[in-house]
């Protein structure tokens, strides 16, 4: 194992190529960046043993002339527990373990910072009339929302008068200790400069949002359906460190109508027509949703009969076109007859007196 080919160092490498490329493979194949990845943390045992050795002058000097690296207080079981993590290996220029896991965390907190994120999607119901529903218009709402704040302009933080960081008392690193190991990372209030240049927006607390109540006049589009959904951009919540803001969805709940029906894009209405009305034809007026419209009711018109009025219906909300207005005539008898009336139905019934039911026997008679 060649512990210069480990590092991709020549022979003649100085200490500091050893630091900057102990640094480079580490954050590289550092089990914690990679877990899991048991190569990886094979790879970085081996990069630790090179380093170990390649840092200390005496070490370096018995590998250069033997071959041998000796006895290093590197685990192999990769565990980490007979180290100081606070102190260097081999001279004051040397990384330190507590400087590798302050580079880890440090990449991690920025990677966390800076990853954008969408605000949240908002949903509102609104309930329409029938008739609103078919013929769309406007509508307002209210809508309660996480903006930007107005403050910080959605940073989080403003920029005040330089002073000395007060977190890390300008030193510029945090340090903790766990147990027997000691770790270190940049300070994250003063991003490690030991300077106080900003401060955490007093407004938000440093959340970048506030909590704003608009009014919308959101704009319904002509033929929407009970369940149909309108979509408005960008005014869902404020998103992340720049990420974008999330939408509005508004759900249409559509009240039914005591007359009409609806069937994709055609209306359904039932009207009542008298007796002599569906036997000798007539002109009846029957309802819309723009007010009365005349149907011709042929001759013989049975109940139950349906008649199709054109575009009168509900205009699409899909391509515009209009659906048609379908009339089911229901034959309604009157309540009371006087005897002229009754009379002349007798004498209609003696001139028509055709079996009505005769194929109802004739099919009970076949089936016994």
């Amino acid at each position: 194992m060649d512990l210069y080919l480990i590092l991709g160092l020549e022979r003649n490498a100085t200490l500091a190529d050893v630091k900057r490329a102990y640094r480079r493979l580490a954050r590289k194949f550092h089990p914690d960046i990679n877990p899991g990845d048991r190569r990886a943390a094979a790879q970085f045992r081996q990069i630790a043993e090179a380093y170990e050795t390649l840092s200390d002058p005496d070490r370096r000097r018995r590998y250069d002339t033997t071959g041998s690296t000796g006895h290093l207080t590197v685990d192999r079981t990769y565990g980490f527990e007979g180290f100081d993590f606070s102190m260097s290996v081999s001279g004051a220029d040397a990384p330190t373990f507590g400087d590798l896991f302050a580079d880890i965390f440090h990449q991690r907190e920025q990677r966390r910072q800076e990853g954008a994120e969408r605000g949240a999607d908002l949903h509102q119901t609104v309930t329409l009339a029938f008739e609103e529903a078919a013929r769309g218009g406007q509508r307002s709402v209210s809508v309660t929302r996480q903006e930007h704040c107005h403050a910080c302009g959605g940073a989080g933080r403003l920029n005040v008068a330089e002073t000395r960081c007060q977190h890390c008392h300008g030193s510029g690193v945090i340090t903790s200790a766990r147990g027997h190991m000691v770790f270190s990372k940049p300070c994250a209030q003063c991003g490690g400069s030991g300077r106080q240049r900003q401060m955490h927006c007093p407004t938000c607390g440093g959340g970048q949002i506030e909590v704003q109540t608009e009014a919308l006049t959101i704009q319904i589009p002509p033929g929407l359906a009970d369940g149909a959904r309108i979509r408005i951009p960008g005014k869902g919540h404020a998103g992340r460190n720049g990420g974008e803001t999330g939408d509005l969805f508004i759900m249409v709940k559509v009240q039914p109508h005591p007359l009409f029906s609806r069937e994709g894009d055609d209306l359904h209405v039932n009207v009542p027509i008298a007796i002599h009305e569906a036997a000798l034809g007539a002109k009846i007026e029957v309802p819309s949703l723009e007010g009365p419209a005349r149907l011709r009711v042929p001759p013989g018109t049975q109940s139950g009969q349906r008649f199709r009025l054109r575009e009168r219906g509900v205009v699409s909300p899909r391509d515009g076109r209009r659906g048609d207005l379908v009339v089911e005539v229901k034959l309604v008898l009157p309540r009371m007859l006087d005897e002229r009336s009754k009379e002349l139905l007798r004498e209609f019934g003696r001139i028509n007196a055709e079996d009505l039911r005769s194929d109802l026997r004739n099919s009970h008679h076949e089936g016994h």
